[in-house]
């Protein structure tokens, strides 16, 4: 009951942090929350004894993507370009997409099931082997850096290749022309933020004084 209750929480925060993305108009934002909600996979995946997929979910997804996503934001924008059309087209393809996921779903078996592929296949043999071959108490550790470790290298070294690529991209890149000018706009908007702020703030202060001599003065 209680890792359901942790699940559904989880699941909440998911769904929200999504949502509020989706509404944020600034990128830098953006990018904090795909941080965020890489964080929560991962402890949903944790919950579901898959370390080995949360811990590549925590580094790639919010490691290494949120410093590839910052890097682009310092050479292009941090605003959201205001929209011209409403994006009725691309909510009826997320749309579609995503019901024929929930109805591929349908067929799956359930969680745990004994008589899934999962459990019907290579994992008992796996299972057997392991301690006495391996003798890593993880199956799937011993698995992923063992059985198949050529193939887990293959894979570090493909993540490794894109990354480089993208970094390589992202250095020949200038910023945008009118970057100075937003960022001059953002700062002139925060200070006067700020001075707002302090001048209520003096008012607040200022305005019993001033009553205060004028009662005296009377």
């Amino acid at each position: 009951m209680t890792e359901t209750l942790i699940n559904l929480a989880l699941f909440s925060m998911l769904v929200i942090t999504a949502l509020v993305a989706v509404r944020a108009g600034r990128l830098f934002a953006v990018v904090m929350l795909s941080g965020a909600f890489s964080l929560l996979s991962a402890l949903l995946l944790v919950t579901l004894d898959a370390v080995d997929v949360a811990f590549t979910e925590a580094a790639v997804g919010a490691g290494i993507s949120t410093v590839l996503m910052l890097g682009t934001l310092a050479l292009t924008t941090r605003r959201e370009k205001p929209r011209t059309r409403a994006p009725m087209l691309s909510l009826a393809v997320v749309t579609a997409t995503g019901l024929a996921i929930f109805y591929g779903t349908l067929d799956m078996p359930d969680f745990g099931a004994a008589d899934s592929p999962a459990q019907t296949g290579v994992a008992a043999d796996y299972m057997a082997r392991t301690p006495h071959e391996i003798g890593v108490p993880n199956v799937v550790t011993a698995i992923l850096a063992s059985y198949r470790g050529f193939d887990t290298l293959g894979e570090t070294g493909v993540v490794f290749t894109a990354g480089i690529g993208v970094l390589l991209l992202i250095s020949g890149l200038r910023p945008l022309p009118g970057r100075e000018e937003e960022e001059a706009l953002d700062s002139g908007d925060e200070a006067g933020d700020e001075a707002g702020g302090e001048n209520e703030g003096v008012g607040a202060i200022a305005g019993p004084s001033a009553g205060r001599r004028g009662r005296e003065t009377a």
